[in-house]
């Protein structure tokens, strides 16, 4: 068993852990670390799904990252080119070389005697057992199980004779030309599987319970790539994400302050691309719009498999599998060769992993996140989270830079533990992925850690408001005990409200 030290021990190599290591070498230079990651690739949710037509469902100028501008035109990426950014991204800042493939994190404690965390990983291949220690341990996991995706018992399920197939782990092998298909769900996974199956599947039905609010985005940008053609690459990154932020940005806030206006307004943006038709009552929420996350349709392709008569949708619930495909409560039949359960995702908290302090077990659903980085009562730890109506990135860079802040604040001041306190009894009822309505959020509720109702143990989901607080306002709050004694408040910033936006809009 072989035995590590390092200053900063992330868990996992996705986009976020990744970011995570970048902004290490970039901000902490002196800094040790490791990134231990399960897989034997690169790239988290990006290495994991493989169904057709994976892509990003935002856009690449705001899933980039801050500091490596995503260049060419593409708005909507496809999944192989994300994990190569991610991946070039990685070589570009030599944090390929600290990544260590294979190790699967067992448990992770806190010691208060020696001030680290230990760390027990396995080599999935070999069984061999590694112990690492560290001053910090940050957790870029994401939030779903990698094992197994979320899907339902389905009444008949065994009778059906065809292929069940979870987008979560799809076969290399599946040939599903000329089949009929049924893909079961409304959210992103399922308006991206249907147009890319139609084109080869005998046909595809969307089966859903309940629409979702969908919203076509032209797969290429061509006023990025004019401005790519007069301004330095950095540059127009810079302007197109701006732009993008504030776009986001405005239709989620007028959608929460005036629904029935944008519910107006994205039903007649789909009654416009589908032409009559296509029956709208399957396009027609009943709730408003961003209760749940808006779904992207690339260059309305969904739209047009409906229109061409290869695809079709049903909103209906089911009764049952029968040998050949899915009873319908209302009685109709959808024949079926291959059935896929796009039902969401299973909600696991840092991979599964277990964390303890001084070996009593920390249970994250009772716990409330600062600032959404850091575990209330735990000491030295991290999690990265991204944001649920924008995107992930803009909230995983802005945190990683907060924790790198944090660093070296510690550094400059001798100090060795920072843990956040709340002594005001702040803890709320809504989870740390907010207040959306989602299936998948809301059958994790009595799994997820909380958010707080004020302060900053409250989740604004809000990337300006976030800017502030994570870049500019002062380490020592108040809300931090440092080596055991709480922090003094300290002096906001006399940043003004033109920094902050100028930094959210154009970087740091």
């Amino acid at each position: 068993m072989s035995q590590q030290h390092f200053d900063v021990l992330i868990v996992g190599a996705g986009v976020s852990g990744i970011g995570m290591a970048c902004h290490l070498t970039r901000e902490c230079p002196g800094k040790s670390y490791a990134i231990l990651e399960r897989r034997t690739a690169i790239g988290g949710t990006w290495d994991l799904f493989r169904y057709p037509g994976i892509r990003s469902d935002s856009d690449m100028f705001t899933f980039g990252y801050n500091f490596r501008p995503w260049t060419g035109g593409k708005v909507l990426a496809d999944g192989a080119a994300i994990k190569a950014y991610v991946e070039d991204t990685a070589r570009e800042y030599g944090v390929d070389r600290h990544i260590r493939f294979g190790v699967a994190v067992k448990s992770a404690d806190w010691s208060s005697t020696d001030r680290c965390w230990r760390v027990t990983a396995v080599n999935e291949a070999s069984g061999e057992t590694n112990s690492f220690t560290a001053n910090f341990l940050v957790g870029c996991t994401g939030y779903y199980n990698y094992d197994r995706g979320y899907k339902p018992d389905f009444p008949g399920e065994e009778t059906f004779q065809g292929q069940i197939v979870h987008p979560q782990h799809w076969p290399e092998d599946l040939d599903y030309r000329g089949k009929k298909v049924v893909v079961i769900g409304s959210g992103a996974t399922a308006i991206t599987l249907v147009p890319t199956m139609a084109a080869e599947a005998a046909h595809v039905t969307m089966l859903q319970r309940s629409p979702t609010y969908l919203m076509p985005l032209p797969s290429t940008d061509k006023v990025t790539l004019a401005l790519q053609k007069v301004l330095p690459a950095k540059v127009a990154y810079r302007i197109t994400r701006a732009r993008n932020i504030s776009i986001a940005r405005l239709l989620y806030e007028r959608s929460r302050r005036s629904p029935k206006a944008m519910r107006r307004l994205f039903l007649g943006i789909i009654r416009r691309q589908l032409d009559g038709k296509a029956d709208m009552r399957h396009f027609t929420p009943d709730y408003n719009p961003w209760d749940q996350r808006l779904c992207v349709v690339k260059d309305g392709d969904l739209f047009k498999a409906i229109k061409s008569g290869k695809a079709s949708i049903a909103t209906d619930h089911i009764d049952s599998f029968t040998p050949t495909g899915i009873r319908l409560k209302s009685g109709a039949e959808l024949e079926a060769d291959i059935i896929i359960p796009a039902t969401g995702l299973d909600i696991q908290m840092l991979g599964g992993i277990q964390p303890s302090v001084d070996g009593e077990p920390v249970v994250l659903k009772d716990k409330i996140i600062y600032k959404n980085v850091l575990v209330e009562g735990v000491p030295n730890a991290g999690m990265i989270f991204g944001y649920t109506n924008i995107s992930w990135t803009l909230k995983a860079d802005i945190a990683n830079e907060y924790l790198c802040r944090l660093f070296n604040f510690m550094d400059q001041r001798g100090i060795r533990v920072a843990t956040p306190r709340d002594r005001e009894n702040s803890r709320g009822e809504d989870t740390i992925l907010g207040s959306l309505s989602a299936g998948y959020i809301q059958r994790a509720a009595d799994r997820l850690p909380k958010q707080g109702t004020h302060g900053p143990w409250k989740s604004s989901q809000n990337y300006l408001e976030d800017v502030k607080i994570l870049r500019f306002e002062p380490i020592e709050d108040g809300y931090l005990e440092f080596d055991g004694q709480p922090s003094r408040k300290g002096q906001r910033p006399a940043a003004g409200f033109l920094r902050p936006l100028r930094s959210a809009l154009f970087g740091s």
